[in-house]
């Protein structure tokens, strides 16, 4: 039975919720990946280890952010011809897709791999954990290939109104991931790298099942003439998927500046930053899936022409995500010290330290959070009526407030303004991006 939906008919509110709450639930089994990698290196390798990987984060998310914005702007136009009912236009322009998102991810491969050492010696990486982040980056960047794969796949579905199958292929890639990690880390003793491994493999299992569930779609059986270059699909997919790539990457820019300044404060410093980070992936991980759901009712309402629903829509996505927000951080606040302390080795002489550090940072961004969860969606619904441009704009206001209060806060107010770095860029580029979500909500006819 196909589990594609169609998100022109029905109420708004609960098709949003039902579609969200599948990606959220997936979303969580994809940060398992991050998280498990951390456990298992900071109990089972010990604290500097857990720094090593702490070390590549934003090197690493600027790739995947880039990857995951691209796919999703593609499948933007995917939402478009399904929800305006142009079934050629939706084979070709899923096929186009796939011909981008090779070619664009083996020029990502080749170069990241090149300039990874550069990278890291860029952002100041201590002599003592220089090693162990260079080798669990290395290896993260060589599957760059199945990373563009699983997301472009789990996109389709996601354009197509399924949110259950990508659920499903990460919950089990999640499992898998979880099984690796205790072998090649525990077992066989390949440190870091044998986390890197575990998550590219489980990742590539993620991406197989999402592929096996298209070729079983009727709308998308594509015949030799789908696959034929088609210029102006591939401009307006480069229009839609690449600005909101550049978007992401200039962020994570931004935290990479970031990153280095926290590298000056020591492993210590560092490995607390890296436990809540983790705990940061699975906080976000609600707002984005919010996020995903309304890209996808948007923009098939709009490629249906329904502008009604989608104002609708959208207020029924802010009042769900203020709600949800509001629960996680007051969940956040009360439990977060036990949640932190999985990921620190007890017996290490500097354990204390590392944990009041996580804490402090997990309690500011807990107390702002929904302003994180309001970015999503403002965000998502610009990119879905086709505004490139504010998204975009949203990314420059997030890069200036990181970089600001890394290089000018941190010097003249101390490292503990650092705490402040990513609640300031969540409620700049919110406070933006509102601004033109409701203009382009009032000028629809």
């Amino acid at each position: 039975m196909s589990r594609i939906k169609n998100m022109t008919e029905g109420n708004p509110a609960s098709l949003i919720v039902s579609f969200a709450l599948p990606l959220i639930v997936a979303n969580l089994g994809q940060q398992l990946y991050m998280i498990v990698d951390a456990i298992i290196v900071g109990k089972g390798i010990g604290v500097e280890a857990l720094a090593s990987v702490g070390a590549t984060d934003w090197s690493y998310w600027m790739i995947l952010w880039a990857v995951q914005a691209m796919t999703q702007g593609f499948a933007i136009s995917i939402s478009h011809r399904f929800g305006e009912g142009n079934g050629g236009q939706l084979k070709k322009t899923v096929a186009m897709s796939v011909r981008l998102c090779l070619v664009i991810g083996a020029l990502l491969t080749a170069v990241c791999m090149l300039f990874a050492k550069p990278l890291l010696q860029l952002l100041r990486t201590p002599d003592d954990i220089f090693h162990g982040a260079f080798s669990y980056l290395l290896t993260m960047f060589a599957g760059n290939l199945v990373v563009i794969a699983y997301n472009m796949a789990s996109s389709i579905l996601r354009a197509l109104g399924d949110s259950k199958t990508p659920l499903t292929a990460i919950l089990f890639a999640a499992a898998v991931n979880i099984v690796l990690d205790l072998l090649f880390v525990l077992v066989f003793h390949m440190g870091i790298v044998g986390a890197a491994v575990a998550t590219v493999t489980a990742q590539f299992l993620a991406f197989l099942y999402c592929f096996h569930a298209l070729k079983r779609l009727e709308q998308l059986k594509l015949k030799k003439e789908d696959w034929r270059a088609d210029r102006e699909i591939i401009r307006n997919q480069c229009r839609l998927g690449i600005p909101l790539a550049l978007q992401n990457m200039l962020i994570a820019v931004g935290g990479m500046i970031l990153q280095s300044v926290i590298n000056e404060q020591g492993f210590v410093f560092i490995a607390g930053f890296t436990a809540t980070n983790k705990i940061m992936g699975l906080l976000e991980s609600a707002g984005i899936s919010i996020g995903y759901a309304v890209t996808t009712y948007v923009a098939q309402n709009y490629g249906a022409g329904f502008y009604g629903r989608i104002r609708k829509g959208l207020k029924s996505a802010v009042f769900f995500s203020v709600a949800l927000s509001a629960c996680i951080s007051i969940a956040m606040v009360f439990s977060g010290r036990m949640v932190l302390s999985l990921f620190i080795d007890h017996s290490d002489p500097n354990a204390a330290q590392v944990l009041d550090v996580a804490y402090q940072y997990l309690f500011i961004i807990s107390c702002l959070l929904s302003s994180l969860y309001l970015l999503h969606v403002f965000r998502n619904t610009l990119q879905s009526l086709g505004n490139a441009f504010a998204p975009f704009l949203s990314g420059l206001v997030e890069f200036v407030a990181r970089v600001s209060i890394a290089c000018i806060g941190a010097r003249f107010l101390g490292a503990w303004i650092l705490f402040f770095s990513e609640p300031a860029a969540w409620i700049g580029a919110a406070l933006l991006l509102a601004v033109f979500c409701l203009r382009a909500i009032k000028h629809l006819k």
